[in-house]
């Protein structure tokens, strides 16, 4: 990000007609990802979003940026291939709870363990919206759709849960809605080196409507949710009087002078994913906010470190070369 450009939200609206349901979440999330993209200083020619199928993935078309709207459940794969090759780029995915955690669940997995500098965006509706109402990894027991008519019996994923089971080493959640918390968790994720897995908890007003309402709506959230931030008290409510601590391996809710410390930067993951757990427990509230946030190598570099290291030893090499060597065959 050393190239630094000045640019408004505007800069990153496209020509092209915004085309989701009236009241779809996924406006909020533009939104508020072209207002971050807009604070970067990074040049748009240095930003390329890429998608794979899904409600979700019609993002790169909105982004006056460089985007790739790939096929399903491969947008990882393809991310990969993009910030290996242009390790300079700023390489954002888009993906949904459908495409990013069942078809795509193994290049989900995988760019997370190796973590490749790329920035995730998975939109989590826990429903299929755009093949029309679906049951989804993320959908909880019970869930009546269309092919779920008697309700789900499948054990749903947890994003974030499976994304520390992965090896990621920034892992967070937001929520459509607000709008305030989704930036300031963007822009922590933009400014991490390595791969960064965001959870944004997405309404879907045609197939799924109100999934969150009961730990996400406006007069609630407050005493439904606690906000992980770093160095901070996990402090939450209206006048910010409860709290959580850890007791064993159990979050228990408290008073907000015996609230523990929010700690993302420890080097086992383990306190992360007992904060993820809490999803299970209705008598807790729902975190949002990073868990995780460390620091270690990319993929990209490790990557550019070798070729380094082969062209000091055997020189830059050539592609006629390597094309002619080895056993030939004439064929006549």
């Amino acid at each position: 990000m050393a190239e630094t450009q000045t640019l408004s939200k505007k800069d990153f609206k496209s020509d092209q007609e915004v085309r989701w349901c009236p009241g779809c979440g996924d406006y909020a999330i533009l939104n508020c990802v072209q207002g971050v993209m807009a604070t970067l200083g990074v040049p748009r020619h240095k930003l390329c979003f890429v998608s794979g199928i899904g409600c979700s993935s019609r993002f790169p078309y909105y982004m006056n940026t460089y985007g790739f709207h790939s096929i399903h459940g491969r947008a990882c794969a393809i991310a990969t291939g993009v910030k290996t090759a242009n390790p300079d780029l700023s390489v954002w995915i888009v993906t949904g709870d459908g495409d990013g955690l069942s078809i795509g669940g193994n290049h989900t997995a995988h760019i997370l363990r190796r973590n490749v500098d790329v920035k995730i965006l998975l939109f989590n509706n826990e429903i299929y919206g755009l093949t029309k109402g679906q049951f989804s990894p993320t959908s909880p027991q019970g869930l009546k759709t269309k092919t779920s008519p008697m309700g789900s019996v499948d054990r749903p994923f947890d994003p974030v849960s499976f994304a520390l089971g992965c090896g990621a080493t920034f892992v967070a959640r937001t929520i459509d809605t607000h709008q305030k918390h989704m930036e300031q968790v963007l822009l922590a994720a933009a400014h991490h080196k390595g791969a960064a897995f965001v959870e944004i908890y997405q309404n879907c007003v045609i197939f799924n409507d109100g999934a969150f309402d009961h730990v996400a709506e406006k007069s609630i959230r407050d005493d439904k949710t606690v906000d992980l931030r770093p160095g901070q008290p996990m402090v939450f409510g209206k006048n910010l009087d409860k709290g959580i601590r850890i007791e064993g391996w159990e979050p228990v809710v408290c008073s907000a002078a015996e609230a523990h410390t929010w700690r993302s930067d420890v080097h086992s993951p383990g306190p992360a994913f007992v904060m993820s757990q809490m999803d299970s427990n209705p008598a807790l509230p729902r975190p949002i906010g990073i868990f995780r946030d460390v620091a270690a190598s990319t993929f990209e570099a490790e990557v550019q470190r070798q070729i380094q290291k082969a062209q000091a030893a055997k020189g830059p090499g050539s592609l006629e070369k390597l094309i002619y060597s080895g056993e030939m065959w004439t064929v006549s």
